[in-house]
């Protein structure tokens, strides 16, 4: 793989980079043993959405060194767009193959979102299943955006800490705001892992392998949280699908 310059398809305006996971992790993990100041998404179908009908968020995922496909929809649309071989990726598998990864190479990891109880009970669980990694902080983020000094006192913090990697948990898309506005102020690669925090910490659901692999881990999300999210699959998927399938047709012949 080329690290200077990974593949991409476009997805409704958006350069998503079609690459194993593995080679994600890999990717990532070259910038941050350096600690390059480099900026990743994790891009799902409501994130392009936003994008498609914002054009300033659509310029935020633009600016990101790298887009991660999540989600079986994804993988099958890039599939027809002649990614054969793009497997299903989500921010659960990018946390644990990078917590993996740095503990055997001992690069310091510094996860900062969520609140003080789903980064203790994170560090519990970590501490289980890598008992070698290298946390070298943690820390919440306020729902309210952080005044200028409070900023600086949390960049200066970071980069005193030396970690390589920053996996950050806030949701979207205050957090594709907060990786584009940080991006060469922090010495560390910074990964926007939306809701995976609460997930691992056992404070949300997570859904089973059957469901990821068949496409159907929304309808398991659904299912434990109808009133807040049935409305919005019910009307994002629809539209989602009609306007790929526009792209699809609009796209120019292949001779």
């Amino acid at each position: 793989m080329n690290q200077a310059d990974p593949p991409d398809s476009d997805i409704l305006g958006v350069s998503i980079n079609p690459l194993p996971l593995d080679q994600h992790i890999e990717l990532m993990l070259h910038w941050a043993r350096q600690n390059i100041s480099r900026t990743v998404c994790v891009a799902n179908v409501q994130m392009l959405l936003e994008a498609h009908w914002n054009s300033n968020f659509k310029q935020l995922l633009l600016s990101a060194d790298l887009v991660v496909p999540e989600g079986m929809l994804l993988v099958w649309i890039l599939r027809l767009f002649g990614r054969k071989t793009q497997e299903r990726i989500d921010g659960i598998d990018i946390l644990k193959n990078l917590c993996q990864e740095s503990q055997t190479l001992d690069l310091g990891v510094f996860f900062l979102g969520s609140g003080t109880q789903i980064l203790g009970k994170m560090r519990q669980r970590l501490a289980i299943e890598y008992p070698k990694l290298n946390i070298i902080d943690m820390a919440p983020l306020p729902f309210r955006a952080l005044t200028s000094s409070e900023d600086q006192a949390l960049v200066h913090r970071i980069n005193q800490s030396q970690a390589g990697l920053l996996l950050l948990s806030i949701g979207c898309p205050k957090q594709e705001r907060w990786l584009a506005a940080h991006r060469g102020k922090i010495n560390a690669t910074i990964i926007g892992l939306g809701g995976a925090f609460p997930i691992y910490a056992g404070i949300q659901p997570y859904a089973p392998k059957w469901s990821k692999e068949l496409g159907l881990e929304w309808a398991y999300h659904i299912c434990h949280a109808p009133g807040q999210l049935w409305r919005r699959y019910i009307t994002s998927m629809p539209t989602f699908l009609w306007l790929v399938a526009q792209q699809l047709l609009n796209q120019p012949k292949k001779h």
